[in-house]
């Protein structure tokens, strides 16, 4: 499909702007329990990362905007806390300047900066650490744990934002094809002190989710980007969010969203929360196509677990609302499209296409892109 002269495409962008100085490359002072050999111990109290108080609590950044699919269900609050970490809603802009560099200055092209959600650390991982740091307050959750890679932005999305609310950090991660965006982030997650597990491969995840688990019983481990049903409500709001801009008339309703899909769970949110909108006469008349651009291998991005994900956070949805809104895999899937061309070599690999895309948006939308996502997901935006 090619783009046309209508809004062919919401390019959801999905890297961190955070990124702090205090990091400089430095590691010292973290708690590392490592599973490649004998653990050290932990340590009973763990420090504040620190962050000022202002950043920790908020008074000066927390900015209490409402959530659209909190507005959308009448007492839904109730049930379904969340830690308000983000500054909503992210903006749109317009790419007029890539559309006509891609030789179709027709065609309307639009950014929603998702890169902008939080001042302190951005990224769609801050929609989804709402929820799921509602529910570990909501639980009496003394530790919040994020799983996954070297890397991971859901972990350093976790390091930055949990002691906003009162939680301390923790990370459980494995090694990652290496890459200067996933150095970063760990010496920078490291620099902040949160209580560390250092996993010898992927496959001993399970084993380190139980090993937190065993040493914190009050800690609240996240699965790799919250990719649980709770967490894809996070980006259902997100959805909505979009609808209620098409709405105020800040970009026509967009045919197609494109977005780096890796853990499935901005994907699976947003399929619901547009399915959602477009039901109920919001934003838009048809639901637009998600475009999930591969960046992990099968069997992780398979459109099997994208539906089903987003199905069972429908499911939760009704259980929480009351309201007949669950919504199955068959009835989704005409809207879900899995793009497998741009991954390349795998999760964490950078591409030709994926540098040729980050240099054409810093030149004509003015701000960088990385390898592992955001990169990839530009280049399939180029490609249609």
């Amino acid at each position: 499909p090619g783009v046309k002269a209508v809004a062919e495409a919401v390019v959801l962008r999905q890297l961190d702007v955070g990124r702090d100085a205090a990091g400089g490359g430095i590691v010292h002072g973290a708690t590392v329990c490592s599973l490649r050999g004998r653990s050290k111990p932990l340590r009973e109290e763990c420090p504040t990362n620190g962050l000022a108080a202002s950043e920790r609590f908020g008074e000066a950044r927390w900015r209490m905007q409402s959530r659209p699919l909190l507005e959308m269900f009448a007492g839904l609050e109730a049930r379904l806390p969340f830690a308000r970490l983000g500054d909503f809603p992210t903006p749109i802009t317009p790419l007029d300047s890539l559309a006509a560099a891609l030789g179709r200055p027709d065609a309307a092209l639009y950014e929603k900066r998702d890169d902008l959600t939080s001042t302190i650390y951005g990224g769609n991982k801050v929609r989804t650490l709402e929820v799921l740091f509602g529910d570990a307050l909501a639980r009496g959750a003394s530790h919040v744990f994020s799983t996954g890679a070297y890397g991971s932005n859901h972990a350093m999305a976790t390091v930055f934002h949990a002691a906003r609310v009162g939680l301390r950090p923790g990370i459980a991660l494995y090694p990652q094809p290496p890459s200067s965006a996933a150095l970063e982030n760990l010496e920078v997650m490291l620099a902040r002190e949160p209580v560390t597990y250092d996993l010898p491969h992927w496959s001993f995840l399970l084993y380190g989710m139980w090993r937190v688990k065993r040493d914190l019983p009050e800690a609240y481990v996240m699965e790799p980007g919250g990719a649980v049903p709770l967490g894809a409500l996070g980006y259902a709001s997100a959805a909505l969010e979009l609808a209620q801009q098409v709405a105020r008339g800040d970009l026509p309703e967009p045919k197609r969203i494109v977005v780096a899909v890796g853990s499935n769970c901005t994907a699976a949110g947003l399929l619901l929360g547009t399915h959602l909108a477009q039901r109920r006469g919001f934003g838009f008349v048809t639901a637009p196509t998600i475009v999930a651009v591969r960046v992990t291998p099968f069997p992780i991005t398979i459109p099997f677990r994208i539906l089903k994900l987003a199905s069972e956070a429908s499911e939760l949805l009704a259980r929480l609302t009351g309201e007949d809104v669950a919504v199955d895999r068959r009835t989704l899937a005409p809207q879900l499209v899995l793009e497998r061309r741009f991954i390349g070599r795998g999760y964490g690999y950078a591409t030709a296409a994926g540098r040729a895309a980050m240099q054409l948006w810093q030149e004509h939308a003015g701000h960088e892109l990385e390898t592992t996502y955001s990169g990839k997901a530009a280049a399939a935006v180029i490609d249609v």
